[in-house]
Parts: C-alpha cells; sequence; structure tokens
C-alpha cells in the first residue's frame, strides 16, 4: 500500500508515556496511517534513524494571539515541535464590542493589526484564513466577558448582567473555546468574587470545558488562593487548572511544598485538579501588575490619571508589590525615547535617574502609556525542578511564538517564548534526568490533549490527525537567554501539522496548514 509519508527507523514514543519502540510512521492525508513495520514506500520519505518520533506538543498556555496575526509561521514554537496553540488566559480575543476594540487598537505597541472580528469563534477562523503552521485552540477568558458588560468598573454585576455575562460564555463555548478562564492578580480580573466565578464557570462546564486560572495570589497568600480555585472546580462541576504553578517571593520559597501537597490531596479526594508551568525561574508580565487594583479601576486612561495626581500617588507608593528593583528587568516600552532602557533593571534606572525606584516605576508608566513589559526574577530553581517531577503538570510558554526579525525585534521579551519545550528536553530530562523522556512527551501531548478533551490529538494512533515531531533527544537544547532572548532552540528536525510537514531538517517550509481545535461544546453553524 503507498501512503503519503512514511517516517522511517525512528524511536516512537506514542505519548502514552509507555517505553518506545523502533520502526515506522505513515502518514496519509492529515490521518496517522500505520505505525511500526510500515510495508510499502511512500510519496515522500523521512530517514528518522536514532530521532525520537512523537506527538507535537501541545502549548497550554501561549500568548501567540498577536505573534500569530503578525507571522503564520509561529516560528519560535514550530522549531521546538509545538503543533497547537492554547490561547487565553485570563483575556480571549473575542468577544469584542465597540469599545473594546478601540481601546485594544490604541493600546497596540510594536505589533499594529487590524481587528476584523468580534467573536472568539471569529477571531480563531480569522487566524486559519490568514495561514498558520500551528492549530490554534482559545480558552474564553473571564475578563473579556466581564469587561464586555461591565467595562473597567469595579462591582459586582447585577443578576441581568451576569446572565449576559453567563450567555457571551455559552455563545463562546458553541463556537468551540476549551474552557474559561480567568486571570485574578490583574484588574479588572480581581474585581471579580467567587461567586461571579463560579456561575461563569458552571457554564464551562456544562460544555465539559475546563476552568483554568491564574489563582488570585502566587506569594504569601497562596492558600486561600487555592481554595478559592478548589472551590470554584467543585462547586461548578468543571475540572479544573492552575496556570503557570509557582511561588514568587524569596519569604515564600518555602510554601512548595505544602502548596503540591495541599494540591494532591485534592485530587487524591476525587477532584480533577492539574496544573502547568513553564521550567524557569523568573517570570514577565506588566510592570502594573505591581499596582494595587483600586488604582485601575476605570482602565488604562485612569490609572495615569491617578498617577498623576500627587495625594492618590502617593497612596499608590505605599502598596507597589514588587520586591527590589533588582528583581526587576525591562524587556519592552511602546515609548520610543524609552526602548533604550530595554536591558536595564529597574534599580538601574532608578539610579540614572536620581528617585527611588517606586517613583522611577509609576514614571514610567506614565512615560510609556502602556504596561511596560518586564521580567521578574522571584522564584527558586529548586522549586521549578520540583514542580518538574509532578506527573500532574504539563507545560506552557506563557509567551508569544516569535522570530528573530522584523518587528519582533523592537522589543526584547522572555526567553520562554523561544526555548520552554527543548530547555524541559534538554536541561531537565536529558542534562539533570529529573524525569524520564517518554514521560516528558506524555506530559507535552496525550497528558494535556486529555485535560482539554480534545479527541485525535495528543498520541500516536492510526487515524488520529498526524501532528508529529521528529528530534534527536541527544542534542534538543534551548538558546535564548535573559540577555539574548530572541535565539531559536535547536535538535527538532522535523515537524507536521495535519499531515503537511512544516519543519524539514529544521528550515521552515513555509507551510501553513493549521487548524481550529474546538472543545466538546462545539456547535456546527
Amino acid at each position: 500500500m503507498s501512503h503519503g509519508i512514511v517516517i522511517r527507523n525512528g524511536v516512537i514514543y506514542d505519548g502514552s508515556g509507555a517505553a518506545p519502540i523502533a520502526g515506522d510512521l505513515a502518514i496519509r492525508g492529515d490521518r496517522i496511517a500505520a505505525l511500526g513495520t510500515v510495508g510499502g514506500g511512500g510519496q515522500h520519505e523521512v530517514e528518522a534513524e536514532g530521532l525520537a518520533v512523537a506527538p507535537g506538543f501541545i502549548n497550554m498556555l501561549s500568548w501567540a494571539n498577536v505573534s500569530l496575526i503578525i507571522d503564520g509561521r509561529s516560528q519560535s514554537d514550530i522549531r521546538q515541535g509545538v503543533t497547537l496553540e492554547v490561547m487565553g488566559e485570563g483575556r480571549s480575543m473575542g468577544p469584542l464590542n465597540e469599545a473594546m476594540k478601540m481601546e485594544a487598537l490604541e493600546r497596540q505597541g510594536d505589533l499594529t493589526y487590524e481587528i476584523a472580528w468580534s467573536t472568539l469563534g471569529e477571531y480563531l477562523e480569522y487566524l486559519v484564513r490568514r495561514g498558520v503552521s500551528t492549530n490554534v485552540a482559545s480558552f474564553m477568558g473571564a475578563t473579556s466577558a466581564r469587561v464586555h458588560v461591565l467595562g473597567h468598573a469595579d462591582r459586582a454585576p447585577t443578576p441581568s448582567e451576569l446572565d449576559t455575562m453567563r450567555g457571551l460564555v455559552r455563545q463562546a463555548m458553541e463556537e468551540g473555546a476549551v474552557g474559561l478562564s480567568t486571570a485574578l492578580i490583574y484588574a479588572p480580573a480581581c474585581y471579580a468574587q467567587t461567586d461571579e466565578l463560579i456561575a461563569l464557570a458552571e457554564v464551562a462546564a456544562a460544555s465539559d470545558g475546563v476552568y483554568i486560572s491564574h489563582i488570585r495570589d502566587e506569594g504569601g497568600g497562596v492558600f486561600p488562593a487555592l481554595d478559592e480555585f478548589l472551590t470554584i472546580v467543585r462547586r461548578s462541576g468543571a475540572r479544573g487548572e492552575i496556570y503557570h504553578l509557582k511561588i514568587g517571593g524569596r519569604a515564600h520559597w518555602h510554601l512548595m511544598d505544602p502548596l503540591l501537597s495541599a494540591i494532591e490531596a485534592a485530587r487524591a479526594g476525587g477532584l480533577p485538579v492539574t496544573a502547568d508551568m513553564y521550567p524557569y525561574p523568573a517570570s514577565s508580565t506588566g510592570l502594573d501588575s505591581t499596582l494595587p487594583g483600586w488604582a485601575h479601576e476605570g482602565g488604562p486612561r485612569a490609572l495615569v490619571e491617578r498617577l498623576r495626581d500627587p495625594a492618590t500617588r502617593a497612596r499608590i507608593r505605599g502598596e507597589i508589590s514588587y520586591r527590589s528593583g533588582e528583581e526587576v528587568l525591562f524587556v519592552s516600552f511602546k515609548n520610543e525615547a524609552l526602548k533604550p532602557l530595554t536591558g536595564k533593571t529597574l534599580a538601574a534606572v532608578a539610579a540614572i535617574r536620581g528617585k527611588p525606584a517606586e517613583e522611577t516605576a509609576m514614571d514610567l508608566l506614565i512615560e510609556d502609556d502602556s504596561r511596560v513589559g518586564v521580567v521578574f526574577f522571584s522564584q527558586s530553581e529548586e522549586n521549578v525542578r520540583k514542580v518538574i517531577g509532578r506527573p500532574w503538570v504539563s507545560f506552557g510558554s506563557d509567551g508569544g511564538s516569535l522570530a528573530p526579525e522584523g518587528d519582533f525585534l523592537k522589543s526584547s521579551t522572555h526567553p520562554r517564548s523561544y526555548g520552554t519545550f527543548a530547555r524541559v528536553l534538554g536541561k531537565y530530562v536529558r542534562d539533570e534526568r529529573i524525569i524520564p523522556l517518554e514521560e516528558a512527551i506524555r506530559r507535552m501531548t496525550s497528558f494535556p490533549a486529555a485535560t482539554l478533551g480534545l479527541d485525535g490529538r495528543g498520541s500516536l494512533a492510526p487515524g488520529n490527525f498526524a501532528d508529529v515531531v521528529v528530534f534527536n533527544p541527544e542534542t534538543i537544547q534551548d538558546h535564548a537567554t535573559f540577555e539574548d532572548p530572541h535565539r531559536y532552540a535547536t535538535g527538532v528536525r522535523h515537524v507536521f501539522v495535519n499531515g503537511v510537514q512544516v519543519l524539514r531538517d529544521g528550515e521552515h517550509t513555509g507551510a501553513t496548514p493549521g487548524r481550529v481545535v474546538r472543545g466538546r461544546g462545539w456547535r456546527t453553524p
């Protein structure tokens, strides 16, 4: 029998966590046709002797939602073997009303784009029409539902408003969202109370969706935040996942062991809870996240006005939450005049300006009129290793999928955008042997696919979609650093998405066969 593509003589990891087998893999159309000893030829044959052949990796926390509009090749992730980008942490790219569209356009920085959609489903289809190399999926952001109905107000929704928000979640689930997401350290998400979140999560649960959360505190208040998360899972009936599980702040690092124990106790008690992580001891977000939630009420313009008012500014200064200027590294600015500060620490910039770090931070937020992208060095490498060792944790970059070219080079970034999956396989699997290779592959493939309720993805089996990565376990390596983050990982040789070769001998083919991957609530229009 003739096949379209045959990958010969590879070491096949099917994604289950079982020991690998030596053999071939045949692809016909967009599906896997056979595994093992494949007779007959292929129109195209790939030699994989000595190489691992695995399901394509699933990025459980991707911020490629804008970068894929700019460059659909998804270079930094494809070159690590990622074949599915799962987006939508807290905020999703739809649904958008006119006010939300105007705000999004006003807040654009280096990457500018038109907004040619309104709903989440329309956004995902828009990406595919433009052409993307990876498959794409998204959560529905609870913050998006809240802003759609309440704007940036710090108040509870009325019963009627909550019904409207639930309707937006229901519509997104019917359009294929894989669940409901929250990011509760950020405004206006932090204004939502637990009962509001339960009401929204119930809607996602009705479509077998996941409730996934950047929980309300990842430092000294992590246990009340975990209790809230578990309460939402328990009362909504949804499966639950914690975004980028971590402990921030040296004074709190000792909380990791009891935190892991508490999650495992909940799992042992029958709660369907999991987590994901990125393999770095530093996070990255907006500098404005260090300001108290009340200061953000009314949106970005209102925040800047408060920072300009001396009395309010003094109050904000007393409540800034970062730990020291040395732990804050600037990676992106919107204002061209501030871009020379990229790569400097807050402490260094404060010294240059002759002001305290807190005053410098507030000044920069005003001058840049943006969130100001920063990296926080606030975590423990030992804790990173502990989380990697847990079998119920998958992986996500929490970054865009970029390329070291064009507008992407106007800003720096966290190295996780270029190195997350290669770093796990190289540093933590091969070099440090924290987990075996077959287990790492399971947690990048079949495990997140099962968490999301995806059929036909995440494992190598006849009839499944042909999302396949071929890599060298002995050479796979991340190269991006905090000082020089725009560097591709190496060691991945070939990548196939829906049966189409996107990476050949380590180079992008230019193919864009990515599709929308939808959750179980999807209703065909």
